[in-house]
């Protein structure tokens, strides 16, 4: 069975060296929809708690909304972290309140401070895909993620292959150790 949570994501990018209208810097409205496989969990009847699948994502999502996203070649980023240095933004203000973790992977790197992020490739529908995926397949059993922006969708479907221990009392997944962060519960 699945667990549905739906996330929307405010963000301005540009697909740089592209022919069209893309190639300028806009902005838009994304729909990311996770779709998390396993069991019931007998415990509380349910797959995994959407609200703990919103906290856990969110946690890397959250870099994402009101960011601005573009290539690691792109010749804006240089001028853009100019500007961010020279008007004291790049290390974060007080209003920055929506700072996620910090994350650098092969194919994205968050700069949470400054509402950055920096992608190996165009960040088209596929590769928000790919990126979120990266991101969250070791800390939930993602079966299928999908990303709308604008007109544009793309899903893609994964084969979940392992288990993962949840508390059989609020139904969040299990510390190594058999612990549960949010009720305390120890295997």
């Amino acid at each position: 069975m699945k667990s549905i949570t739906k996330f929307d994501l405010q963000y301005a990018h540009r697909f740089y060296k592209f022919k069209g209208e893309a190639q300028y810097l806009h902005g838009h409205t994304g729909t990311l929809i996770i779709e998390v496989e396993d069991s019931i969990n007998d415990g509380v009847n349910m797959v995994f708690p959407c609200n703990e699948i919103q906290k856990t994502a969110w946690e890397y999502l959250k870099n994402f909304d009101h960011a601005l996203i573009l290539r690691h070649d792109d010749p804006l980023l240089p001028a853009i972290l100019k500007v961010y240095e020279e008007t004291h933004l790049k290390d974060g203000t007080p209003q920055n309140k929506m700072k996620g973790h910090a994350f650098k992977t092969e194919l994205a790197t968050a700069y949470p401070e400054s509402r950055l992020v920096v992608t190996k490739e165009t960040l088209t529908v596929e590769g928000m895909i790919k990126i979120v995926y990266d991101l969250l397949k070791d800390e939930l059993n993602i079966s299928k993620i999908t990303f709308s922006s604008g007109a544009n969708a793309a899903s893609q479907e994964y084969e979940v292959i392992k288990t993962i221990e949840r508390c059989p009392l609020c139904g969040i997944a299990l510390h190594k150790d058999g612990s549960c962060s949010k009720c305390g519960y120890k295997k």
